[in-house]
């Protein structure tokens, strides 16, 4: 089987998958991204090259806590079972260690990872998000699977367009000693049309209301620039570890990592927004 067949079918089972288990029941999709959660954290723990044992354990009791906490214990949800101290608490630690990332893609000196900030990247950077994710959702109505699809879909349109922009118009590097083929003009590029497909999709498939689709367009901007950073992160990760993919689960696509760097560095920062949204109004 040649590579560009296996990464299709690869890349297609990927998005079956996850599209009907974010459909199917709130059960089916904390199920999935538990899943993902563990590879994820196993992928880390050998990118940075510590032991799994603990960090397993510690991801495992994690999410199977928020879970116990989401769901009562007739299985139904209440959507206001987390208190706000703990959202919050979640979200600004995530946020804390995200401004660490951040500082950690800039720095040119950072060859390799002491011991301690090992274990902060892979709590604030891979477990909370991934809290974070599966609240993303849950709003006053309950369980809505179109805005997590929709959030996927502006991340696969982001990324697409970046790559056909930068590879037909692009120039200038966006960060060349981290992530050699991505430019400026394909990081616009992916920006713009994902604007573009945010309002079809706050109009047709979600249909807010029309003088709340700016929420979306937002939304679709936060996607391709902090898609973009969670990216450029994952690859520096990578860079130092000496590896071109953090896994090998998926046939020419690499690991969960690979697929999903971009959205557990967007979930937060879209978290957030819902927050300062909540507080306005």
């Amino acid at each position: 089987m040649n590579e560009t067949l296996k990464r299709a079918i690869s890349g297609a089972v990927y998005i079956i998958l996850l599209i009907f288990c974010i459909l199917y029941s709130t059960e089916s999709f904390f199920i999935l991204f538990g899943i993902f959660l563990l590879i994820a954290t196993l992928e880390f723990c050998n990118l940075v090259q510590i032991q799994k044992i603990f960090p397993f354990l510690f991801a495992t009791l994690s999410y199977l806590l928020f879970y116990k906490i989401t769901f009562a214990t007739d299985g139904l949800f209440y959507t206001l079972r987390f208190s706000k101290t703990f959202d919050l608490a979640v979200l600004f630690a995530t946020l804390f260690v995200f401004m660490k990332c951040i500082h950690f893609l800039f720095d040119n000196k950072t060859l390799k990872i002491d011991s301690f900030s090992k274990y902060v990247y892979l709590i604030g950077y891979i477990i909370l998000p991934f809290v974070i994710i599966t609240k993303i959702p849950f709003g006053k109505d309950g369980y809505n699977p179109k805005i997590l699809i929709s959030i996927f879909i502006l991340i696969w349109t982001n990324d697409t367009f970046a790559y056909i922009v930068g590879k037909s118009i692009g120039r200038t590097k966006l960060f060349e000693r981290i992530s050699p083929k991505k430019t400026i003009e394909g990081f616009f590029g992916g920006v713009v049309f994902a604007i573009i497909v945010s309002y079809l999709i706050a109009k047709y498939y979600i249909q807010i209301a029309e003088g709340k689709i700016y929420i979306w367009l937002i939304i679709a901007t936060i996607v391709g620039t902090f898609g973009t950073i969670g990216d450029l992160i994952e690859s520096k990760f990578k860079r130092i570890a000496g590896v071109k993919d953090s896994g090998k689960i998926m046939p020419g696509h690499g690991g969960v990592l690979d697929r999903l760097d971009s959205v557990i560095f967007v979930a937060p920062i879209i978290f957030l927004f819902y927050q300062i949204l909540n507080y306005v109004s």
